[in-house]
Parts: structure tokens; C-alpha cells; sequence
């Protein structure tokens, strides 16, 4: 089986807690006095899995200058999903779905970003295209801070045929557009409806076929001077206002903890 590098606090304790079996080595920079890295290191010696020290300059060429916060772990592949997966996903959804849609994000950073969403979201997937697309690499991950390990993300051959299966079975899609007559908070939508949400590349939106293919496109009011947000912030801005509407409490009871 195939093994890779994940570097990060949080990347880390969330693998631990979930998929601790797939640890194979652990390194964490000498001299470190970080306190949450110190209790991340008690964990993982409690469950037996030896932690070596390394120097600074060799965990930066591992971590290909990625902010590793003193520690990497070379761990098992998980789990790949593939586009045949998704009938299966759908069906395992204990409630109509939720899913994201990641028309052409290509910056692992907002890859990860988006992912990261998605899990405080309780999305149930994450669809990219297999091409003019970021990859889930170390990056995306470190950004995720460990939802790379628990959202599928599924990478498709061709996107728009797999919205037109989502909507066979009956999922409504939602695309986002700065041009569009709808704002985000003009929708009405109920927690019967699955859903998906449509987010278009950081430089040029949804692609034509893309949009062509969503069955309503909206908008965030921009009140400021700005055009449009980044992507990742759009994103979680979108989906926590699904979330809203579908749930059965007000807003203030929704409780996002922010770090």
C-alpha cells in the first residue's frame, strides 16, 4: 500500500482520532516547546507509535516549505474515492444531502479551505473534475486541518454529466454567479430538498457548460467596493446559509468555532 506525507496540528490530531492504524512514522522538529504540540505527542506515544526528532531545515524540505508547525507524519494512504462511488455515497446519506461542487478551484490552499467548510457544513461530498483542478496534495491537507480525512471528494471525468445524474435523482443545484438576478438569502429552500452547491474557479467563475447545467444560480450581495470574494470564503458563506434554511433552529443557534 501506497504511503504519504501530512504535516500540521490539527492534520495530524484528526487522523489520530480517526484512522490511527495508518501511522507509520512521526517526526517533530527538536527543541520544540509549542504546548499543543506537546500534547499531540503524549497522544501519540499512548497509543504506541514511536516519535523521532528532526531538525528544522530536514522537516521544511518535507513539508516542500509548507507551514508543518513543528511535525510530519509519513502515514498510509487512505482511502481514494472514485467516480463510481458516488451512487453508493447518495444512498448512505441518512438525510438529503448536501454536496459541494468545485467547479475548476485550482489553488490547494482554497482546495483545502473549501474542505474544511464543507466538514463544519456537514457537506456529505465534495465533487472536482479530474482535470483544471487542484489535487488533494500535502498542502490541501495542512489547509483541510484534517477534513481531507473525513469528506469524500470525488474527482469525475466529465462534470457536467454528473451534475445531470445528481439531478435524475432528484438533487437540486445551485450555482454561484456574480451576475445573477437571486441573492443567496432570497432562496427558500426546506430540509426535504438535497442539494448542491456549485463554486466556480478563483479567476473565471463557472465555465459556460457548468452553468448551463445548474437549474438555479445565485448571488452574494457585495455591499463594499469589491466584485467578489475568494473562493473559499464564498464558499463557506453559501453553504453555512444552506444550512440555515434546511435546519429547524434560527441562526443563533448555530455555533461555529473559529481558530
Amino acid at each position: 500500500m501506497m504511503n504519504q506525507i501530512i504535516y500540521g496540528i490539527h492534520s495530524i490530531q484528526t487522523l489520530l482520532t480517526c484512522e490511527p492504524h495508518r501511522f507509520l512514522e512521526v517526526f517533530v522538529m527538536h527543541g520544540h516547546k509549542d504546548r499543543n504540540l506537546m500534547l499531540l505527542i503524549a497522544k501519540l506515544e499512548k497509543i504506541g507509535i514511536v516519535v523521532q526528532l528532526a531538525h528544522r531545515r530536514w522537516l521544511n524540505k518535507e513539508a516542500a516549505s509548507g507551514v508543518h508547525q513543528g511535525i510530519i507524519a509519513r502515514v498510509l494512504q487512505g482511502r481514494e474515492y472514485q467516480e463510481k462511488n458516488l451512487p453508493s455515497l447518495l444512498k448512505q446519506s441518512k438525510n438529503p444531502p448536501l454536496l459541494l461542487i468545485l467547479d475548476g478551484v485550482t489553488d490547494p490552499h482554497n482546495l483545502g479551505a473549501c474542505l474544511r467548510s464543507a466538514d463544519a457544513a456537514a457537506v456529505d461530498m465534495v465533487i472536482i473534475p479530474k482535470d483544471r483542478s487542484a489535487q488533494l496534495n500535502a498542502t490541501a491537507k495542512k489547509i483541510a486541518c484534517g477534513a481531507a480525512e473525513t469528506v469524500p471528494l470525488i474527482p469525475v471525468t466529465n462534470l457536467a454529466r454528473t451534475m445531470r445524474y445528481l439531478q435524475d435523482h432528484k438533487v437540486w443545484i445551485f450555482g454561484t454567479v456574480i451576475e445573477a438576478n437571486k441573492s443567496l438569502y432570497q432562496i427558500n429552500i426546506t430540509s426535504q430538498i438535497a442539494l448542491a452547491l456549485v463554486m466556480g474557479s478563483e479567476g473565471n467563475g463557472l465555465r459556460r457548460l457548468t452553468r448551463a447545467h445548474c437549474d438555479e444560480l445565485i448571488r452574494i450581495p457585495m455591499a463594499g467596493s469589491l466584485a467578489s470574494l475568494n473562493v473559499s470564503v464564498a464558499t463557506g458563506i453559501c453553504l453555512f446559509e444552506l444550512v440555515r434554511q434546511r435546519s429547524q433552529f434560527s441562526c443563533k443557534d448555530l455555533t461555529i468555532n473559529v481558530e
